[in-house]
């Protein structure tokens, strides 16, 4: 593996965290809380290694921009930002989230799990949309 081979792993990360989080919240609707809390810690695990990932190959190659196709540029930004916003907002709304489950407050648990699994879902589903975008449908030069 290489540094260049980072922006498909983020994408991979992002892309098991969504799958992590389906199946978490598909085991909970279920009552099975005991692989409904292995899914939400794999999906927790998954979304820090991203981040670290996602740092670590920002930090060197610095940002990519987005110029072409011309006509697809604003679609993409309205992605981009929706994306960046929300996933700058769900890292706490994640970790008292699972602050609230590890101190077994499953009732204060619930009321913010309702608004951070959508957000969180989003923010996984479109981390690998805006790979896509980037890396294979619109390849973008460096």
């Amino acid at each position: 593996m290489t540094f260049a081979d980072l922006p498909a792993v983020n994408a991979c990360l992002n892309g098991l965290s969504a799958v992590f989080l389906l199946a978490g919240y598909r085991y909970i609707r279920q009552k099975n809380q005991p692989a409904h809390e292995r899914c939400m810690t794999a999906a927790v695990v998954t979304s820090t290694l991203f981040l670290i990932c996602y740092i670590t190959y920002h930090a060197k190659a610095g940002r990519t921009i987005f110029r072409d196709p011309a006509w697809f540029r604003p679609i993409y930004l309205a992605l981009l930002t929706s994306h960046t916003v929300l996933a700058v907002a769900i890292v706490p709304m994640v970790i008292i989230t699972l602050v609230r489950a590890l101190r077994l407050r499953f009732d204060s648990h619930r009321k913010i799990a309702r608004w951070t699994w959508p957000l969180w879902m989003y923010v996984s589903v479109t981390g690998v949309v805006m790979y896509l975008l980037l890396y294979k449908i619109f390849r973008q030069p460096r």
